[in-house]
């Protein structure tokens, strides 16, 4: 027995565009008009199918409902699988699989929780590497990515193991693509289609740099990558992903209201991709500078030449639980402060930028340097 769909909310969440998207994609073509806010679209051998323009009328759900059906009895489909290629037709539907799922499509709970985070992770790093590429994001401070996640809708699950289903949402085309086989260049696209391009080059290149590391090409695999997507963000959730559902499989289904080149891409990771994608993110995150970045801790080492006024210092501290030491040229007014410090052995505070300079760190920028009374080594 076939499902029968006859929620009028869930009829009435399958846009116009969706389903005029879908039919013209599929042969129909539009004949005519019907009454003031519909239209007759046909196809050879298939049936005559009225679509709304707008879903501001009385009786919208129950002509979703009829169009749903006619197409259902026409590629001897149930209703709710042309509903599920209806509701996505109008957005760029990400896939994620875990391919080791129970036979039921069922996984470990706390594996479950984890797919749908790293799923939501894999498009934020996507929505921050299409606003500007790099090696490693403060995600909470992106606010065009945040904004943009918030437009992202989470679709049910479905079988075929352990799918989780992102909408990614997308505007419409109000032009036919000039060279129909040939991806737009960046500057033509909307922000919500860089996006899902982001993600899909940037997993696809993700996998490849996987491959180029263990045939010996070193961390410039991926370094090489980011400009097309890769960043530690993406390649820290892609590990995650392949760990709660050994292996994974990213798909990426594009919007039929924007036309593209391919109709759906996807990229398959196995198990033992986990272990390179993790350590090339921890790799990645050391070459991004991190703004902002507080250091407490004791100056060391001081000099300056005599024609310069700034002075060169080196502060002994704790990066991420480990001791390190930390260069800085500080400017001539912070800089006696410092020597102060050296000399009493007290303790500093200093805010600034903080890079790694190959196997050593450095701190650009500084700045609001006080001198502290506590001994940080009781604390």
């Amino acid at each position: 027995m076939k499902a029968i769909i006859i929620d009028p909310d869930v009829l009435a969440s399958v846009t116009p565009s969706a389903i005029i998207s879908y039919a013209m994609t599929e042969g129909w073509t539009r004949a005519g008009g019907y009454g003031e806010h519909s239209d007759i679209y046909v196809k050879d051998k298939g049936p005559e199918l009225i679509i709304p323009g707008t879903a501001q009328l009385g009786d919208y759900s129950q002509v979703v409902a009829e169009v749903i059906n006619e197409l259902a009895r026409y590629e001897k489909r149930s209703e709710l699988q042309v509903f599920r290629d209806l509701v996505g037709s109008d957005r760029d539907v990400v896939r994620v699989r875990a391919p080791e799922a129970d036979g039921d499509g069922s996984v470990q709970i706390d594996a479950g929780v984890n797919i749908f985070s790293q799923a939501r992770e894999i498009l934020l790093s996507a929505a921050c590497s299409a606003n500007e590429p790099r090696p490693a994001y403060r995600t909470g401070k992106n606010k065009e990515a945040i904004a943009y996640m918030n437009r992202v809708r989470l679709g049910q699950t479905e079988h075929g193991s352990f799918v989780v289903t992102l909408f990614a949402p997308v505007p419409p085309s109000l032009e036919q693509p000039k060279q129909p086989d040939f991806w737009p260049t960046p500057a033509e696209e909307p922000f919500d289609r860089l996006v899902t391009r982001f993600l899909a080059d940037g997993v696809q290149a993700a996998h490849k740099a996987a491959e180029q590391v263990v045939r010996g090409d070193g961390i410039t695999a991926f370094t090489n990558a980011i400009q097309k997507g890769v960043s530690a963000n993406l390649c820290e959730a892609l590990s995650g992903l392949i760990d709660a559902g050994q292996g994974l499989d990213v798909s990426v289904t594009w919007s039929r209201t924007r036309p593209t080149p391919e109709a759906r891409r996807q990229i398959i990771f196995g198990r033992s991709e986990s272990e390179v994608l993790r350590e090339a993110a921890r790799v990645l995150r050391l070459q991004e500078p991190r703004p902002d970045e507080r250091l407490e801790g004791y100056v060391v080492g001081a000099g300056r030449r005599i024609e310069d006024d700034d002075g060169q210092v080196t502060l002994k501290t704790f990066i991420d639980g480990r001791p390190v030491s930390v260069k800085t040229k500080l400017p001539a007014e912070i800089y006696t402060l410092a020597l102060t410090a050296h000399d009493d052995k007290n303790p500093v505070m200093v805010t600034g930028d903080l890079r790694r300079d190959g196997q050593r760190w450095r701190l650009d920028n500084p700045r609001n340097l006080e001198v502290l009374s506590e001994d940080l080594s009781a604390e």
